[in-house]
């Protein structure tokens, strides 16, 4: 079978639980088509045979007809699984010879709730998580699996897990959790600014909390480079060291997935997103904070730009955060 998903790096990491449960329980093996920047997501993955990587110019122009119809013609005999359904996964539909399995996007409800400020959709949104959106495309409703049962899986090799082990060595303090930091998120609402972040770590030093920075974004001072590994990571690494971490604090997004495909508790923070659009994480340790505030959600991406100065996110203060994470680390 060939499931599709392009981006972005959370999205495309729901989906390897999705393809891990079918394979369970009936043997399939996946092709998968994503972004090159993500392929390694599926590295090791006992469900998936092969990756097609795309780059940016395979996507454009008359490149990416030739290469969907290239990808159909080498699995003409295979169902296409879409699990994206945007309109450059709609045109490898189009000329596609076998079946085509649709997930559910739920856009119409996700939109109508929002416009509503909940009062609609809310029940259908909770009832399902995105990887059992995902899964729909392969089972009936009345059968799809629990949300644990679909969270993401990824396939960590010995090597790559010692070479965390060796990174975080210093930071380690016998008898102490180690905690991991991803400061950044998408869109600058749906996390902590820095400062915030960097008064967060004051916090964890005066208490005695080892911790160290992952992820992609601006520079962090200088105060904080023995504890960093921005910018210094791929996705592989990025997911090695969560996994040799005890806790990944973070906003809404992508390395919380990892930390779920590596067997990691995750503390969130959720602002101008919801529960209901289906990104909780959902780990069977996990934690997420959130403002109670009728504005919420007020997008469906966490962008735009907000007269109460980003105060879902801004009003979780660092010693709560803190407080939720001593029960965790207990």
């Amino acid at each position: 079978m060939v499931a599709v998903r392009f981006s972005s790096m959370g999205d495309v990491a729901l989906t390897t639980g999705v393809l891990l449960n079918w394979h369970k329980k009936h043997g399939t093996m996946f092709t998968v088509v994503t972004k090159e920047a993500f392929e390694s997501l599926f590295k090791n993955h006992p469900a998936v045979e092969n990756v097609i990587g795309c780059d940016d110019n395979d996507l454009r122009g008359q490149a990416q007809p030739m290469l969907f119809r290239a990808i159909m013609e080498k699995y003409t005999d295979s169902p296409l699984l879409d699990l994206h359904r945007n309109l450059r996964t709609g045109m490898m539909a189009r000329i596609w010879r076998d079946a085509i399995l649709l997930y559910k996007k739920m856009s119409f409800a996700r939109r109508i709730f929002l416009w509503s400020k909940g009062r609609f959709f809310g029940e259908a949104l909770r009832s399902l998580n995105v990887p059992q959106r995902y899964a729909l495309a392969l089972y009936d409703e009345k059968d799809v699996p629990g949300a644990e049962e679909l969270r993401p899986r990824l396939f960590l090799s010995d090597e790559e897990k010692a070479w965390a082990e060796e990174q975080l060595a210093a930071l380690r303090e016998e008898g102490r959790p180690l905690v991991a930091l991803h400061p950044f998120a998408t869109h600058s609402a749906k996390s902590w600014p820095v400062e915030r972040w960097l008064e967060f770590a004051d916090l964890l030093r005066e208490n005695g909390i080892p911790y160290f920075w992952v992820g992609r974004g601006n520079a962090l001072p200088e105060r904080e480079d023995a504890r960093s590994f921005v910018n210094a990571t791929d996705l592989r690494q990025l997911s090695a060291l969560i996994h040799g971490a005890d806790v990944l604090v973070t906003g809404d997004s992508g390395p919380m997935h990892l930390a779920n495909g590596v067997d990691t508790p995750v503390l969130a923070m959720f602002g101008p997103t919801c529960r209901e659009w289906g990104f909780f994480p959902s780990g069977p340790n996990d934690r997420v904070i959130q403002l109670d505030m009728p504005c919420r959600p007020c997008s469906l991406h966490g962008s735009g730009t907000c007269s109460k100065g980003n105060a879902c996110i801004m009003d979780i203060l660092p010693e709560r955060i803190l407080a939720e994470l001593k029960i965790m680390l207990a």
